[in-house]
């Protein structure tokens, strides 16, 4: 087994963090040298890890003992006109069918890969890539439920010029729900920044970050048998915390016992159902984003320009 340079701290706000993650655990480093990584998926057939280069345009992929290796180029954007800005994919997901699902900045849609993963030759389809006739900003992060509807949020993070961008047409910041036949339904435009998603493990509840250092918080909804969202509120409010320490509510996972793993600032905030902070694994960088492995032993951990794992009980 190689050995990986380490980075950060675990920081116990709560002895109850110790059930979760051994205080002691280092934070490994297994792949470096990225624009801005984002979207980690733990592709567990594989037994292989898969993220977003935003700025780069560019799937990367990760294997124990292979080391990473360009995955998929184009990620995000696949028109031939020139263009600057965030435009690769930013979340991956898969499809109840085990399709990559990808969240893409650049084209501004949600996209699916035509053909299971190994296929070789696959196309990008898209699910979604308009609210009633206007084009998404850039959608960010995804999440399925137990139905196989597609919750995702847009940001205007992938517009060139971002909300003062000319092309931009919707004039806010949606959640959005996607059917199974393609009809899409917006839940909430009530936040600035809208960013990442999860369910709670009965999916009564979701999980939305909201990426914006004026208002640096989770809110949490209850998804109603139609499912619509309400009775939301702020599940933990990190504005406070932004001036101090690096980085803003970004991606989040939820593990079977609805532990949230959520990236904001300091590294990965670890929080009860409940909203109790229980610590921090603090990785020295702005973390963009997380994903667990199929039996949750290893957290994966997108962090600027690293990607890091830490071990979990």
């Amino acid at each position: 087994m190689p050995v990986y340079q380490t980075t950060g701290k675990i920081i116990a706000l709560s002895p109850r963090l110790n059930h979760i993650l051994d205080t002691s655990a280092r934070i490994e480093i297994i792949a470096e040298g990225y624009d801005w990584a984002e979207g980690p998926l733990w592709l567990e057939k594989e037994q292989m890890l898969i993220w977003s280069d935003v700025p780069k345009n560019t799937i990367y992929s990760w294997k124990e003992g292979e080391g990473a290796s360009v995955y998929l180029q184009p990620s995000g954007y696949t028109s031939d006109v020139p263009r600057s800005g965030e435009t690769g994919s930013n979340g991956l997901l898969l499809s109840p069918a085990g399709k990559l699902v990808l969240c893409q900045h650049g084209d501004r849609r949600m996209a699916m890969m035509d053909a299971p993963l190994s296929a070789p030759g696959a196309k990008f389809i898209t699910v979604a890539g308009q609210y009633e006739g206007q084009r998404f900003n850039s959608p960010n992060d995804a999440a399925y439920d137990q139905d196989g509807h597609l919750y995702f949020t847009d940001p205007p993070y992938g517009l060139e010029k971002q909300m003062n961008d000319p092309s931009k047409e919707i004039p806010f910041q949606g959640v959005y729900r996607v059917s199974p036949e393609g009809a899409v339904f917006l839940l909430t435009a009530e936040l600035s920044r809208p960013n990442g998603i999860a369910f709670s493990p009965d999916f009564s509840k979701c999980y939305v970050a909201n990426s914006d250092p004026e208002r640096a918080i989770w809110m949490v909804y209850e998804v109603d048998k139609d499912k619509k969202f309400t009775n939301g509120k702020v599940f933990f409010d990190a504005t406070s915390m932004v001036e101090s320490t690096p980085g803003l509510p970004d991606g989040l996972k939820v593990n079977k016992e609805g532990i949230l793993f959520a990236t904001g600032p300091g590294g990965v905030l670890v929080f009860t159902p409940e909203g109790e902070h229980l610590g921090t694994i603090s990785t020295g960088q702005a973390t963009a984003n997380c994903a667990l492995n199929t039996d949750e032993s290893v957290l994966y951990m997108t962090a600027d320009m690293y990607i890091a794992r830490i071990a979990l009980r």
